[in-house]
């Protein structure tokens, strides 16, 4: 059995001298792979069986998107806006601007999910995804960037006394400083020692520098793009994973001019990126739910009886909004809440309590870590991949956003490869299907408190919430659905899958 099962946080039951020869383990099993695939048995938290196997082929799919996207690349000539949609594709598909060359932004967030968590092994057990570094994962389930451009730049309305905008599940790409947070959303990952890993933003300048679509990103962005004296240890240092030392926080040295223009490379990633994810294929409103609205099909009676509960008696269109006038139906209503999800024990995050071979501790509190989402955000100033409270104001409202999380679009919700798939929902990945979500919706105040693993868990008792701290009790927790109208808001929800076909009328006979 691992030895994150034997104690509830790693080494509070371990003797000491054990503790220290499964560090050491980790340490140089990661020093002989270089790869950084890990055996399940050499990480605090228990991996699946197939763990190796599943990020195999994920990256596999990663390197075949890119390839295909480099070959249409080289026999089409593109106009500047399927030249920066084409740019940001390519960007998200590379997996080398992870500190290891093994890990693209999309690993995390493949197409047949929804641009989201694409293993299902890691989706029903540790839920978030290894980073770049196959030991660290970071303490969040992937979220889908499908329609993330839409959101406004986080703002705080006082007269309705919420946050609005922004992207992550803590809203930190707030979006202030290229008024666009999907754009800074992605410049997250590539300098988070959880997840891409490199130690310096000017290591994407230089890995974009020398990538086969370099020539696109020139033509978007300036020839004079990667005009950067690049110091002789350059590539030492982008291989060597963050965070960068206290005392060198930008370990890639350049004069002030070099890394002006290496910043500019930065930001222009980021914004190519949003371009891609604003595109149809990111972002296309091909749902079932779209062409009902267009007039052009119809809801099956249950799926009906679904959409009215979803704007009347259940509640949901509060917070996930199927638009207005003038209004995109993009169901949020891009501001945050605390919903009560009860704390989920698989989360790999847990285990990562004890330094790696780099002396990196991802997670000093252990089992003890509470993740306080948007509070957090606005507290600490500076998140591990770069973002910062733009408003001094806004630090004093931390209390009343402690435990909240972004309310996400519902779009793609149900979006999977086959219908047996298994995704991970909320933030923390607790939920593992729609019915469930909708179950606790329904009747996270009326149920029996248990605890995880419980008999009935999830069916006829509901754990505690991780933080009851500005819980919401006004939309949620005693909705009094029947089954079958649980089971309609499930139908409906699955009409907001995009790339719907219409039946034809002469085959639907």
């Amino acid at each position: 059995m691992p030895i994150a099962r034997i104690a509830p946080a790693l080494g509070t039951a371990i003797p000491a001298p054990a503790l220290v020869a499964f560090v050491v383990f980790c340490s140089l099993a990661m020093t002989e792979n270089p790869s950084g695939l890990q055996s399940r048995n050499s990480l605090g938290g228990q991996m699946p069986p197939s763990f190796a196997q599943d990020v195999a082929r994920v990256v596999a799919e990663v390197d075949r998107i890119e390839a295909d996207t480099l070959s249409q690349l080289e026999q089409t000539r593109l106009d500047r806006q399927g030249q920066m949609r084409t740019l940001g594709k390519l960007l998200l598909f590379d997996k080398h601007l992870s500190v290891n060359q093994n890990e693209a932004c999309s690993f995390c967030h493949m197409p047949e999910t929804g641009f989201t968590g694409p293993i299902q092994s890691l989706n029903e057990t540790n839920v978030s995804y290894p980073g770049s570094v196959r030991t660290r994962f970071s303490n969040r389930k992937p979220q889908s960037y499908m329609y993330a451009p839409f959101s406004p730049v986080l703002h705080y309305n006082a007269l309705q006394g919420d946050f609005v905008g922004g992207n992550f599940w803590d809203m930190r790409a707030s979006g202030y400083r290229l008024q666009n947070p999907s754009a800074e959303q992605a410049q997250g990952p590539p300098t988070n020692p959880v997840e891409m890993g490199l130690p310096d933003s000017a290591c994407v300048a230089y890995r974009l520098s020398n990538a086969p679509y370099r020539k696109l990103f020139e033509t978007v962005w300036g020839a004079d793009s990667f005009n950067i004296r690049w110091p002789t240890d350059v590539e030492k240092v982008c291989a060597t994973p963050g965070p960068s030392p206290a005392d060198n926080k930008y370990p890639v040295h350049l004069s002030e001019a070099d890394r002006t223009r290496a910043d500019h490379v930065y930001d222009g990633f980021g914004l190519a990126v949003s371009a891609y994810e604003f595109s149809p294929e990111v972002s296309p409103f091909t749902s079932k739910y779209d062409y009902v609205q267009a007039g052009k099909d119809q809801f099956t009676p249950r799926e009906k009886l679904g959409y009215e509960l979803f704007r009347g008696k259940a509640r949901c269109n509060e917070c996930h909004r199927d638009g207005g006038p003038g209004e995109e139906p993009l169901f949020t209503d891009f501001t945050a809440s605390n919903l009560g999800v009860p704390r989920n024990p698989g989360l790999q995050y847990y285990y990562e309590g004890q330094p790696d071979q780099r002396n990196y501790s991802p997670n000093l509190a252990g089992a003890a870590y509470v993740d306080m989402g948007v509070g957090s955000f606005l507290r600490t100033l500076q998140s591990d991949s770069g973002q910062l409270n733009p408003d001094s104001e806004w630090i004093k409202l931390a209390p009343k956003f402690e435990a909240k999380f972004q309310v996400p679009t519902l779009r793609n919700v149900d979006m999977r490869p086959t219908p047996s798939f298994v995704k991970a929902y909320m933030h923390n990945g607790y939920f593992k299907s729609l019915k469930e979500v909708v179950h606790f919706y329904n009747t996270r105040d009326i149920l029996p408190k248990c605890k995880a693993g419980d008999p009935g868990e999830k069916v006829t008792c509901w754990p505690a919430p991780e933080d009851s701290t500005n819980l919401n009790k006004r939309q949620l927790g005693n909705l009094r659905l029947a089954d079958e109208e649980e089971d309609a808001l499930v139908a409906f929800l699955r009409t907001l899958t995009d790339g719907y076909k219409v039946p034809n009328p002469q085959t639907a006979k």
